[in-house]
């Protein structure tokens, strides 16, 4: 981290203190401070915003009929979050970092259960945009407003989290993730394509609820076992502007890494899904069969990832992986027997689960005191950006229709992606300081 983001009033942290705090306790249990009861909370709310990513995607086309939009038009749903989510990632961190991680976090949970109800209600289509819009801030705050709530308790019990404790905020997102399609589509069946708006507040009243009699108040003073009351910590905000985390060498880094990766990824996961439709003949049912085991396998690399004592090896597999996926797909074709296809899948998991833990990990080691809402916002940013990215690459390889020819010219650039991965992350000294 470059010195001019260190807080002089924080004591600098001992290289054995770091390791300590990256590998937690040797049982694997959360340490006094991040009970279940305190965690509860905040992984509720952390899983609305990936869940609300891909759980629209098999209501797209009843939408679509309803209102008389084509897919063109549809596509501003999935476009629309993604943007808004890329924006507000960073700033309900920063006001995380202001104002205080618990008041934001619930702060956006209430605007999660006005963006369900508007667009359960919605009489056009365009309200339907402005509800996923809304959808996307409100969402955008718990995720930074946790890393801000995790960082703040590590001052009041005097030791950072486990890894086993980031890794659940990982694991998370990513099973929220995998399981949206299914849930939008079950949704869809039975209540509707409302139903994929209306869930949201179920979802978001019981982190609300659970977060208003659980979570420490800002500034609470507050006990440790028989000690006195001891003041609730603030994070130091001053030094930590926005800018000055993208000016930090490492943060910066981390977060061009993170898009990069996530750039190959989602190429993967749209690009290979569409092309196994398309190309291949599996109906959607079969389709999402053969990706079940790049859910799986980032699922159990994301606990696996978490139990890992370093950050920088984990990034060097991941990156690998990443080179070694982008080959198998060139050498996939129309004829290509299945057990290949689920191989394929499973090359892009593993990666997936490993990258997310990793560079949480990095983020937070790296974030200066009072900036880790704020980075932990930008590191989602970074992520949404290689969505972003990834449909105009999509585009360009595929153009009207997914062809053999298209996959592989895909699988050519994510390879290079790859290849670029490896050199960011093996040439990266700060990674080297945290193993």
């Amino acid at each position: 981290m470059d010195r001019g983001l260190q807080d002089p009033e924080r004591p600098p942290t001992a290289p054995a203190d770091r390791g300590r705090s990256g590998s937690g306790s040797s049982s694997g249990e959360a340490p006094p401070g991040f009970s279940g009861r305190f965690m509860a909370p905040l992984l509720l709310g952390s899983v609305l915003n990936p869940l609300n990513t891909t759980a629209i995607a098999t209501g797209l086309v009843a939408i679509g009929r309803d209102f008389g939009v084509g897919p063109s038009g549809t596509g501003w749903l999935v476009s629309s979050l993604y943007f808004a989510s890329a924006v507000a990632q960073p700033v309900m961190g920063r006001l995380a970092d202001l104002l205080g991680p618990r008041r934001v976090f619930l702060s956006g949970l209430v605007l999660v259960c006005a963006a369900g109800l508007l667009g359960t209600l919605a009489p056009g289509f365009a309200w339907l945009i402005v509800a996923r819009v809304l959808l996307g801030v409100g969402t955008s705050a718990a995720y930074p407003a946790a890393m801000t709530m995790l960082r703040v308790e590590a001052a009041r019990v005097g030791h950072e989290p486990p890894r086993t404790v980031l890794g659940r905020l990982s694991l998370a997102a990513l099973g929220s993730a995998a399981v949206g399609p299914a849930l939008g589509g079950l949704l869809t069946a039975t209540t509707g394509w409302r139903g994929i708006f209306a869930f949201n507040v179920p979802l978001a009243l019981i982190p609300l609820v659970l977060g208003l009699r659980l979570l420490p108040r800002d500034g609470d003073r507050r006990t440790t076992g028989g000690d006195e009351p001891q003041p609730q910590p603030r994070p130091q905000t001053e030094r930590t502007p926005l800018p000055a985390l993208l000016r930090d060498g490492p943060l910066a880094r981390t977060y061009l890494r993170h898009g990069l990766t996530y750039l190959t990824l989602y190429c993967t996961l749209y690009g290979f899904t569409q092309w196994l439709e398309e190309a291949h003949g599996y109906s959607s049912l079969g389709t999402g069969l053969l990706m079940l085991p790049m859910s799986g396998a980032a699922a159990l690399c994301s606990l696996l990832g978490a139990r890992t004592k370093g950050i920088r090896a984990p990034l060097v597999t991941v990156s690998v992986l990443l080179a070694l996926g982008s080959g198998s797909l060139l050498l996939t074709d129309s004829g290509t027997p299945v057990a290949l296809l689920l191989l394929t899948s499973a090359l892009f998991g593993v990666p997936q689960g490993l990258a997310s833990t990793g560079n949480q990990a990095a983020v937070y080691t790296q974030a200066p005191p009072g900036g880790v809402g704020a980075a932990a916002g930008l590191q989602r940013t970074a992520q949404y950006a290689g969505a972003i990215a990834a449909t105009g690459l999509l585009g360009l390889c595929f153009g009207a229709r997914p062809t053999d020819t298209g996959l592989h010219q895909l699988a050519a650039v994510t390879g290079v992606l790859g290849l670029l991965v490896v050199v960011l992350t093996v040439t990266d000294r700060a990674l080297r300081t945290r193993e």
